[in-house]
């Protein structure tokens, strides 16, 4: 498979990924060509991830926006509400909804801070631990058949990568979420 590229130099040439990754050290080549296989791949290989726990959440009434809420409540007990906006990136709003139900159905509460009484924090309930947990293991095997059959450094090369499509502005504070303690 090759594809046409017309350089900035006026040069045009059908080239194939390995005659890419050569030339993209000498020129801004991946600015001009849309990397459509990584593209569509992450969108089939995302589809494919959120599809195991979308099952089992559609059974309480549930989206994908809790599973997000439910994960990182789950992680990180004791986060804020102002965290969780900030680690999901979401309108209170949407996130006001999301939490109401999520309390109400029993998985997360909401308790009042010990040094500011005005802050509230959340914690999973056991229920919530247990669902929280329940879809994290379905996703884990998903990432770990697809590593099964690379080299044992690919998690690391992958986490790399994942690590690299974040923002520049908010790779260190999202390694303190998910490698160590969440900014607080």
């Amino acid at each position: 498979m090759s594809t046409r590229l017309t350089y900035t130099d006026g040069t045009v040439s059908d080239v194939t990924p390995v005659a890419l990754k050569s030339r993209a050290a000498d020129e801004d080549v991946l600015a001009e060509v849309p990397a459509y296989d990584l593209i569509e791949l992450f969108f089939f290989a995302y589809r494919d991830f959120v599809s195991d726990p979308d099952r089992i959440l559609a059974d309480y009434g549930f989206g994908r926006a809790h599973h997000r809420v439910l994960h990182f409540v789950d992680r990180q007990a004791g986060l804020t509400i102002a965290e969780l906006l900030d680690i999901l990136r979401i309108t209170k709003q949407s996130l006001n909804r999301v939490l109401k139900e999520l309390i109400e159905k029993g998985f997360i509460e909401s308790r009042t801070g010990t040094s500011d009484r005005r802050q509230r924090l959340l914690h999973t309930t056991p229920q919530g631990h247990e669902l929280a947990l329940k879809l994290a293991k379905l996703q884990t095997r998903r990432i770990m058949r697809a590593l099964s059959g690379v080299e044992p450094e690919a998690k690391a090369l992958a986490s790399r990568y994942l690590l690299a499509m974040i923002d520049a502005d908010d790779r260190a504070h999202v390694e303190r979420i998910v490698f160590g303690e969440v900014d607080k």
